[in-house]
């Protein structure tokens, strides 16, 4: 016999109203008594009537994620947190991947893209900061990424200028003065390698150290081997970096295996930092120094705005930027591993 909705609130000790709203997301529950009901859901095995209760609300239960590349490690973990957060919400995610195309991404801005969807969570990396905010939203929307959503829609990002600048004073604050940077990209529109490029040009500057053009290294993709091809550019230069902040840790591991195959000792020689936190620079050798987004509470969040935007009407919730910390976690590749704490 199947647990009913009432059954859940007797277990939770909780009303079922609450467990409706833990549910449909449709109202703000205080963390502990959401994990209570979740808790309970799990133990009885509750599962909602989505049709009925779609058909009910006018509501499909069906939400959209873009994301630029699947084969990105960070966006690989990211849309898996997304996925396990939506469907404690009882909802199905429809994965898209737009390779940063700018028509794909205004097509789902807009709903025209053919998928019925109650709402849709975004990385865009084509279109501009303008055209994002012109775009006529026909969806409820939450972006992701550094793109500036002008106040128009909801926003879940990491300061990247902040981290960026941390990364970059970490390895001035180790004693090496020829710090490179890996990652720009002048032909995207997206913020990313623009604010990481200005975050570590801001610590630089503040060490007294001029930004110099031979030190900064533009990428087509933030993949591994686009990380080899700049970190054997710089190592064949006049002058040799005695450090690398690499926009992403893909770009860092592709730096490193260089670096390796050179016979280049790291940390000794060389440190290296990423960005982002994968799982393969904490295998790697030695392990990769990185800045960590908090990939959970990023699809944490977004889940809430879009679930705000969703069952409120859009006038009466202004829209939200949300700025997720992120920590630098100190690896082998900058400080000797025996050194390491932690």
């Amino acid at each position: 016999m199947s647990s009913s909705l009432k059954d859940v609130a007797a277990r939770a000790g909780v009303s079922p109203r609450t467990v409706s709203n833990v549910v449909n997301g449709s109202a703000r529950v205080a963390a502990q008594t959401r994990q209570r009901v979740q808790e309970a859901i799990d133990e009885l095995g509750y599962r909602p009537n989505l049709a009925a209760r779609s058909l009910r609300a006018g509501r499909t239960g069906i939400i959209g994620l873009a994301i630029p590349e699947f084969q990105s490690p960070y966006f690989g973990e990211l849309a898996g947190l997304l996925v396990d957060e939506a469907r404690r919400r009882s909802w199905t995610v429809i994965i898209e991947q737009t390779r940063g195309d700018a028509e794909v991404e205004r097509r789902l801005l807009t709903g025209d893209s053919g998928r019925v969807m109650d709402g849709l969570i975004i990385s865009p990396w084509a279109l501009t900061a303008d055209e994002l905010t012109s775009t006529a939203h026909t969806l409820p929307i939450v972006l992701l990424g550094e793109r500036s959503s002008q106040g128009k829609a909801d926003h879940v990002a990491v300061d990247s200028v902040a981290a960026a600048d941390e990364a970059t004073a970490h390895l001035l604050g180790l004693g090496r003065r020829r710090v490179a940077a890996i990652g720009l990209q002048p032909h995207l529109q997206n913020g990313t390698a623009q604010q990481r490029t200005e975050g570590y040009r801001r610590a630089l500057r503040r060490a007294g150290i001029a930004p110099r053009p031979e030190w900064e290294r533009s990428v087509t993709s933030l993949h591994r081997e686009d990380g080899a091809r700049a970190m054997a550019e710089l190592l064949d230069g006049d002058s040799a970096p005695d450090a690398v902040f690499a926009f992403s840790d893909e770009l860092a591991l592709g730096a490193m295996h260089v670096a390796h195959l050179r016979g280049i000792r790291m940390p000794e020689q060389v440190a290296v930092v990423g960005f982002d936190d994968v799982e393969d620079g904490r295998f790697s050798h030695p392990a990769l120094t990185t800045i960590s987004p908090d990939k959970e509470q990023i699809a944490q969040r977004a889940l809430q705005c879009l679930a705000d935007r969703i069952y409120t009407p859009r006038n009466r919730v202004p829209a939200t930027t949300l700025t997720i910390p992120h920590r630098l976690l100190v690896r082998g590749s900058t400080v000797p591993e025996a050194e390491v704490s932690g």
